[in-house]
């Protein structure tokens, strides 16, 4: 047998890869392998992404308030009812050929015929004392998210642009006593936006920058804030900071394959979650929108019905688009 027929006789063949295992990536690999598509998921770390993080999620249908940790495992513990996760296994690249694609990782080759990219998107950090320490307990980075567990209490928003004004209504709107701090003296967020911060009496501390995150054994209870104008710094009592200074797509393996992606970042799809390249899809926070469980779950299922779709070309698929 030649070098490169061993080579070749070393790589996993599948009908479908799923990178990542957050809610997006394991709710794809069940509709995957439900539909008869030999899948596997490829994880770099562990199963279950940013919902990890939460400490509590109470917006998720079916469970009123459950551990995010919780909720994850239990996802992961449904999805290898029907694939394998192989944890700790990092797509180093992908190469597209002929009639499908290579991925490499450092444990070996595996080769597929579409590949749903669901490697998620990480929270930007400030990098102030006590962030890290208090993240989970005061600090949070989804308003959407932690927001309910502050009705009637004090919190900083820091940032100036769509998503912290947005995050700091929401908040206002459901009860919290809300201060938007930026570091610029104007905010830079769409004027609309600005307009109706204005008119809702939102409280705003401009020039202004996050110098750090004070609290106790169990939360945050104060805020350090140094002014960028005369840098005194004054100390504020907050019961939780939400830092929305934006979200950075993991999208390095969606650029290698020539992936579109808007100015954020984010993975372009359609509503079936097909990207611009053939039998490559894009779901949860890799292909933007709601940065939500339910969203990514939504997104993933539909991913790997349009991978079966096009991977198996079944009567109704046929149907549905000789209809268009």
């Amino acid at each position: 047998m030649s070098d490169i027929q061993k080579s070749e006789s070393r790589v996993e063949n599948y009908d479908l890869i799923v990178i990542g295992a957050g809610p997006a990536g394991l709710a794809a690999a069940i509709y995957a392998a439900r539909s008869g598509l030999k899948s596997i998921i490829l994880e770099r770390g562990v199963p279950g992404g940013q919902v990890q993080m939460s400490p509590w999620i109470e917006n998720y249908p079916g469970f009123p308030r459950i551990e995010g940790i919780e909720l994850m495992s239990r996802m992961a513990e449904h999805a290898r009812q029907y694939v394998e996760i192989r944890e700790g296994t990092e797509v180093l690249d992908i190469t597209q050929l002929e009639d499908g694609f290579l991925l490499k990782t450092r444990d070996g080759e595996l080769s597929a015929r579409g590949v749903i990219l669901a490697t998620g998107a990480s929270h930007r950090t400030l990098g102030v004392p006590g962030e890290r320490e208090y993240a989970g307990r005061g600090v949070s980075y989804c308003a959407t998210c932690d927001g309910f567990f502050f009705r009637g209490k004090k919190v900083l928003v820091v940032g100036g642009g769509n998503t912290a004004v947005t995050d700091a209504l929401y908040l206002q709107s459901i009860g919290c006593d809300v201060t938007l701090v930026h570091r610029r003296d104007a905010l830079r967020a769409d004027m609309h936006l600005q307009k109706t911060a204005t008119e809702k009496g939102l409280s705003l501390l401009l020039s202004s920058v996050l110098e750090k995150v004070i609290g106790n054994d169990e939360t945050v209870t104060a805020a350090e804030v140094k002014s960028a104008v005369t840098g005194e710094i004054s100390r504020i009592e907050v019961n939780g900071v939400f830092i929305a200074v934006g979200t950075v797509p993991n999208a390095k393996l969606a650029k290698s394959l020539g992936v579109e992606t808007d100015e954020g970042n984010f993975v372009i799809v359609g509503q079936d979650h097909r990207t611009n390249i053939p039998f490559v899809y894009a779901a949860g926070d890799l292909s933007g929108g709601i940065l939500q469980v339910v969203a990514a779950v939504h997104g993933g299922a539909v991913a790997a019905i349009s991978a079966f779709e096009d991977l198996s070309d079944p009567y109704f698929a046929r149907t549905r688009s000789e209809t268009r």
